[in-house]
């Protein structure tokens, strides 16, 4: 496959660490290139939205880029898009974490913080479960990083959740948009299994099979 064919446009907020995602995508054949252009988010075949760190922060430099239109419009297309954890978040209304800092509004939610009463940030694995018809997510144990979240899906869009003081959305899908609250480059063999999957139904591979995904 030649790194035309399986180019992977990475969004480089300046406040993610996107070299994991990097390799994940590597070793499933792919070419990810980092970028912060509008024109690359909006003819790329395929988009990652990384994301570690804070609310506010990268959504400033979304705007600082011109990146929060084309990112909304092609994710409310169904575009290829691939939204890792705070990507996931970013993409709703907002959240608690910064009140008043819109987010990029691809779908309707503000991401809220668990309850004091349970440990934040939630660290380490925990089992998905999809909800109604997903293409995309299986049944898997996967691992989060995170301290807010979605407690509920947006209209229109399939989903997977997890329990953390109650059940909370783990993943969104619909067309090849997925948005992930867990990190899929760190989940062994059900995260490759999954980047797999997404990246063939973007047309851009893998060259190479995942490993099969845990029950």
């Amino acid at each position: 496959m030649s790194a035309a064919a399986g180019e992977v446009v990475v969004v480089e907020t300046g406040v993610a660490n996107l070299a994991s995602v990097e390799s994940a995508l590597r070793r499933l054949g792919a070419t990810p290139r980092r970028t912060r252009s509008p024109g690359d988010v909006e003819s790329a075949r395929a988009v990652v939205l990384p994301g570690v760190g804070a609310f506010a922060a990268a959504m400033a430099a979304l705007r600082a880029h011109g990146l929060v239109e084309p990112l909304r419009a092609r994710v409310e297309a169904g575009g290829a898009t691939l939204a890792v954890c705070l990507g996931m978040q970013l993409l709703g209304e907002g959240s608690e974490e910064a009140p008043g800092v819109e987010g990029v509004g691809a779908f309707p939610g503000v991401a809220a913080r668990f309850p004091e009463a349970v440990r934040a940030p939630l660290l380490g694995w925990s089992r998905i479960e999809p909800q109604g018809p997903c293409q995309l997510l299986e049944p898997a144990f996967v691992y989060f990083a995170h301290s807010y979240r979605f407690t509920s899906p947006p209209p229109g869009w399939a989903w997977a959740k997890a329990e953390h003081a109650g059940p909370f959305v783990a993943a969104l899908e619909r067309g090849s948009a997925l948005a992930c609250q867990f990190h899929p480059e760190l989940s062994s063999a059900a995260g490759l299994s999954l980047l797999g999957r997404w990246l063939r139904r973007a047309g851009v591979g893998p060259s190479l099979e995942a490993p099969p995904c845990p029950r």
